[in-house]
């Protein structure tokens, strides 16, 4: 993928080195960043593919097949929430990240519209508000032709990175 504008991303990228790059405006393409890797369910389950990076705009796509179906045919509502989940909360990290801090997600709401069987839809994440303690990101996911199949809000709440690595601590 090689978009007009789209500044290439390093496969093996520190997270500080790609955060720099996000805050001196650039648009990463994310398709070949190890930084995902660890999310097993999204990207190997699921099928997420990100596309895009920035602090303005994150893009991914997914190739939907059977896998995704429930027992009617159609992709499960869950598909639909877990990809609004991830493509929020990636954006809501990095924008934590800026004030080291983590994102974690606290309330997911998800509307389907349309009902979808197969091929390739295109997700992009958005900020609506961007704040101290929350952000909240809308997500919208649509088919080929433009109409939407789902569109969802993801609130997250900021965190310190040091209070949640004491409360793991004293979890264990």
């Amino acid at each position: 993928m090689a978009d007009e504008g789209v500044a290439p991303g390093s496969g093996h990228e520190s997270f500080a080195s790609l955060l720099e790059r996000l805050e001196a405006g650039e648009t990463v393409d994310a398709s070949g960043l190890t930084l995902f890797e660890h999310d097993r369910f999204v990207g190997d389950l699921v099928g997420l593919r990100w596309e895009t990076l920035s602090l303005e705009r994150v893009t991914a796509h997914l190739d939907v097949d059977d896998r995704h179906h429930q027992p009617l045919g159609i992709v499960h509502g869950g598909v639909w929430c877990s990809v609004v989940e991830t493509v929020g909360s990636i954006g809501a990290a990095m924008h934590a990240a800026r004030r080291d801090q983590i994102a974690v997600g606290v309330h997911n709401s998800t509307d389907f519209l349309r009902p979808h069987r197969e091929g390739r839809v295109e997700i992009e994440g958005r900020p609506v508000h961007l704040g101290r303690s929350q952000q909240l990101w809308q997500v919208v996911i649509t088919r080929p032709d433009g109409k939407t199949i789902a569109r969802g809000q993801l609130r997250a709440q900021t965190l310190s990175a040091d209070g949640m690595a004491r409360k793991g601590r004293e979890e264990a």
